[in-house]
């Protein structure tokens, strides 16, 4: 009949040490360490942790994941998207809206761009890095789509005063145990806990437990290694049916980016490719309300579809790729 306590999670929190061993989050402990309800619980307790006064406003890329925007809408701040290039998002954007504006976080995915796969190089963050600290803002990362090896420093690692670290096991292991992780800033620890004791007095005890005993489990990285290479297999089919076209792609990333050929709109097409039976997302699903979508469409890899379904599946989205309605060709 005891309420969980913080001495209750600590083997959880040390077993979250040890799975992200290898992640560059710089100097850490398990006290560091707050365990949530998945990727998106943990984005609500960073934003619940930093939001202050009548009209925060928080920032996120041009396209983006809508957790994000859902996270802020309860807590009743302002999003504004950030334009971006190859590269991420463009420094100089983030400092001429917080001259006007009171910017108090900027979400970001930079090893997995969530929905295009690109990745910010490590001069790029420090650029946002250098425009956050000129401005007090704080930086939020979501490493819940990474499925390989880290490829630059976290946030975390580059400004440990301002930078969130959110994670989650939900693509490399399962989606079903609702297990993620959030590594607070040093100066920031205690109001992290905060969030989450006063929001659901933790997690249930025994999941904790649960999440104690698979994060250690060696067989549990083994798993991971499989999930990794199964997808990559699915990966590697869509490249090869889709490939002629403009596909951004990642053996390590369990969706592909496509940028839809002249003749195609992305509604139009996600709407014929229903009628294939292949659900896909519109560029549209991450944009914000007033943003202007590109055409291209997010092809999420789904490995419990059988292998040769999923290939049949590729190829009627290449067929339609090939056969353009006329009504919107050029």
């Amino acid at each position: 009949m005891h309420y969980p306590n913080r001495t209750t999670f600590q083997p959880a929190r040390e077993a979250t040490l040890h799975w992200l061993q290898g992640t560059p989050l710089g100097a850490i402990d398990e006290q560091d360490v707050v365990l949530s309800y998945g990727g998106q619980n943990g984005v609500s307790l960073v934003l619940q942790s930093i939001l202050s006064g009548p009209t925060p406003v928080v920032l996120v890329e041009e396209l983006f994941y809508a957790g994000f925007r859902w996270a802020a809408a309860l807590l009743r701040a302002e999003v504004i998207a950030m334009p971006m290039d190859a590269r991420g998002v463009i420094p100089e954007a983030i400092a001429a809206i917080a001259k006007s504006h009171d910017v108090q976080a900027i979400c970001t995915s930079p090893e997995v761009h969530n929905p295009t796969g690109l990745f910010t190089p490590v001069e790029r963050r420090e650029e946002i890095v250098e425009v956050a600290r000129d401005n007090d803002i704080q930086i939020i990362e979501d490493d819940c789509y990474r499925m390989g090896a880290s490829r630059a420093p976290s946030y975390r690692m580059l400004a440990p005063e301002r930078g969130w670290y959110v994670y989650s096991i939900s693509k490399t292991l399962t989606p079903a145990l609702r297990i993620g992780f959030v590594v607070a800033p040093k100066p920031s620890v205690s109001a992290l806990r905060r969030s989450a004791e006063h929001g659901f007095f933790g997690l249930a005890i025994p999941l904790a437990d649960l999440a104690e005993r698979l994060l250690v489990d060696p067989q549990a990285a083994e798993y991971a290694s499989k999930v990794n290479e199964v997808f990559g297999k699915y990966v590697q089919t869509c490249v090869n049916t889709l490939g002629c076209y403009d596909l951004t792609w990642n053996e390590d990333v369990p969706f592909v980016w496509l940028k839809l050929p002249e003749g195609w709109r992305a509604s139009a097409f996600c709407q014929a490719a229903e009628s294939e039976k292949v659900q896909i997302r519109p560029a549209e699903d991450f944009a914000g309300r007033e943003a202007r979508a590109p055409q291209a469409v997010r092809i999420a890899i789904n490995a419990q579809i059988a292998h040769d379904h999923f290939e049949r599946a590729m190829l009627r989205l290449r067929d339609l790729l090939d056969s353009p309605p006329e009504r919107i060709g050029v």
